[in-house]
């Protein structure tokens, strides 16, 4: 096993995740895979066979792990310590997507999107950073969204969880740079990954037309804006830059009026 060449990966279990450990498995990463499903065993399986033919072998351990709950970094960390694996890539992916009025989501929900997009993120990059920056060698990969620009309706606690982690990673990309430890935002708009309830023919115009990602390109674009050392990058990006720019431009008032018109 190559301990000094582990990739952690959370929310690994389907989606952006699953390819982004598929990609790292390809540059030679063995795997720590996380999720909060049962179904990470499946892809654990899954990868092992497809990377069966490597010239080197590939370590995949799956972990269930809810990192909804504030205590779960610290027990990510300390777990990876006590099996002795080394963590050079950290992938924090884990999410979860909604669009709906802030006050009519549960308690209980408001608590695990706070909680899954800041809170576990910014501690597994304090707890995994301080490693990498002893070592002067780390590679951080955050998963914002470019909805952290648009304060809107309906995207009020997703937007801002994303725009804390936005801000959160680019002061940690220029803190850590000159330690050899490269922290990167990929702000992905719309991704190809059956998250959304759009039919096959509309997915498939978005994509022709760049609106809509396939997870194998953002990934692609997202790995090799990280290992070199890149702050951020958008995917797709002409689309959705157009597009938070004309958002930002709308006034609050107009925004109130489509809200009592009743159209979004």
């Amino acid at each position: 096993m190559n301990k000094a060449h582990f990739a952690l990966v959370t929310g690994a279990s389907s989606g952006i995740g699953l390819e982004f450990a598929k990609q790292l498995a390809a540059r030679g990463y063995n795997l720590l895979i996380v999720s909060n499903v049962e179904e990470i065993y499946e892809a654990a399986e899954n990868l092992k066979a497809q990377t069966a033919n490597l010239p080197s072998p590939i370590e995949v351990i799956p972990l269930v792990m809810d990192l909804g709950q504030q205590g779960a970094a610290r027990e990510l960390y300390e777990y990876t310590h006590k099996e002795n694996l080394e963590i050079e890539v950290l992938v924090n992916n884990a999410g979860v997507y909604h669009d709906k009025d802030i006050l009519d989501d549960s308690e209980a929900f408001t608590s695990l999107i706070l909680n899954l997009h800041m809170y576990t993120p910014a501690m597994l990059c304090y707890l995994f950073g301080q490693d990498m920056k002893a070592r002067r060698k780390g590679y951080i990969l955050n998963v914002c969204s470019v909805t952290s620009k648009i304060s809107a309706q309906r995207l009020g606690t997703y937007g801002s969880t994303k725009a804390f982690l936005c801000s959160f990673t680019r002061a940690l990309h220029i803190e850590l740079h000159k330690y050899g430890v490269y922290v990167t935002d990929v702000s992905p708009g719309a991704v190809d990954t059956g998250l959304y309830s759009i039919k096959p023919v509309y997915t498939k115009i978005g994509k022709c037309l760049g609106i809509i990602a396939s997870p194998q390109m953002l990934v692609r674009r997202a790995l090799r804006a990280l290992f070199r050392g890149r702050a951020k990058t958008t995917i797709p990006t002409v689309f959705w830059w157009i597009l938070c720019f004309i958002i930002l431009l709308i006034p609050t008032c107009v925004l109130r009026l489509i809200r009592r018109l009743g159209w979004f």
